[in-house]
């Protein structure tokens, strides 16, 4: 199989991309891939180190606060086009495949104006602007949560999952002891997205000196950009601080609660490795899609939600305190995100895939 594949932006659209290349290269191992990206974002560090040919397209989100720079926008959406149209000719895909971030919009329009197959995956609850528009020009439509299934044309839309959390059920457990942590002590990951929040960040510092003495252990990833600032502080010796950690995945299967925002990827990713959470959305994002996405842990009882305001005092410390001694509740939590569990995402995607080359 031959397969143009574009996502940009953040880890949240970049993983599960990788995700569906590794599930065509594990069922087809002569396929060839064309991972097209922004200019300027995570992707173009991630992708290449992979293996995988990669191409940029010069693209920006539109913005409601400055309508001016819109204008450079649209030139750059239309400019896109032509890039992207000029790529796929040259490769000749038996498939394009969308998988979010703002990159996608002139890819797949593109694909679709030259007449190839197209695929879109969206991982949130709520769809973005980028998929929202797109939903027109694409043939199939992947869903990670059953809740986005209304945004979308029925006749062509279909219930997969988040690819990542077959990619995580496959994943090895990392050794923690590299991190400086102990191999008998229960391990707190805090991790608050792929780029980190930088907001999140100072309310973290102040809480960390409140985690001093305790049985556990704390493993507090900053985000590349926050690390300098953040290590500058002093921690309890039962606080582990590093700027990034390449393969997740892997150090997740160490923990025993997980305090992180609420993206697609994440959530998916706990669900697989059954992970009781402390879920704090991110305000910041469009349509508030994370606090919606952390909703469906909410009412399976499968995970704790502490919105962002309400970060006041010791109010982490007292609940992950609460937690970590209920053996009971965190057994029932990992039962509770069984019935979330989508076992063959990634699976299920490849065969819509290859059942439309057809």
């Amino acid at each position: 199989m031959r397969v143009i594949i574009s996502a940009g932006g953040t880890g949240g659209h970049i993983y599960p991309a990788l995700a569906i290349v590794d599930k065509i290269k594990e069922r087809e191992p002569n396929s060839e891939f064309l991972y097209i990206g922004t200019h300027n974002r995570m992707e173009k560090d991630i992708v290449p180190k992979r293996g995988i040919p990669f191409k940029t397209i010069e693209i920006y989100g539109f913005q409601r606060k400055h309508l001016f720079k819109n204008f450079k926008t649209l030139k750059c959406f239309l400019k896109g086009i032509q890039e992207a149209k000029h790529l796929i000719k040259e490769f000749k895909p038996d498939i394009v495949i969308g998988v979010g971030g703002y990159v996608t919009g002139p890819v797949i329009y593109a694909a679709k104006k030259l007449g190839y197959p197209t695929f879109i995956h969206e991982q949130n609850s709520v769809p973005g602007k980028a998929n929202l528009f797109l939903s027109k020009y694409t043939d199939k439509i992947g869903v990670s949560f059953k809740t986005t299934l209304k945004h979308f044309p029925e006749y062509k839309t279909i219930f997969t999952g988040n690819p990542c959390s077959e990619a995580a059920k496959n994943s090895k457990q990392s050794d923690k002891t590299k991190y400086g942590l102990s191999k008998d002590k229960k391990l707190i990951y805090i991790v608050m997205g792929s780029l980190g929040s930088s907001k999140m960040n100072d309310i973290l510092v102040k809480t960390m000196n409140l985690f001093q003495n305790k049985e556990y252990e704390i493993l507090f990833v900053t985000g590349k950009d926050s690390y300098e600032t953040v290590s500058k502080n002093k921690f309890p010796k039962n606080v582990f601080i590093v700027p990034y950690i390449e393969n997740q995945i892997e150090m997740m299967h160490n923990a025993d609660i997980m305090i992180t925002r609420c993206g697609a990827t994440t959530l998916s990713e706990i669900i697989a490795l059954k992970i009781p959470s402390i879920l704090i959305p991110s305000p910041y994002v469009p349509d508030n899609h994370q606090y919606k996405n952390a909703m469906d842990f909410i009412k399976q009882d499968a995970a704790v939600l502490i919105e962002e305001k309400d970060l006041k005092g010791d109010i982490l410390v007292r609940t992950v305190d609460t937690m970590i001694r209920d053996t009971e509740r965190l057994k029932q939590m990992r039962k509770n995100l069984s019935t979330l569990d989508i076992p063959s995402s990634a699976t299920t995607i490849y065969e819509t895939l290859k059942e439309m080359v057809k």
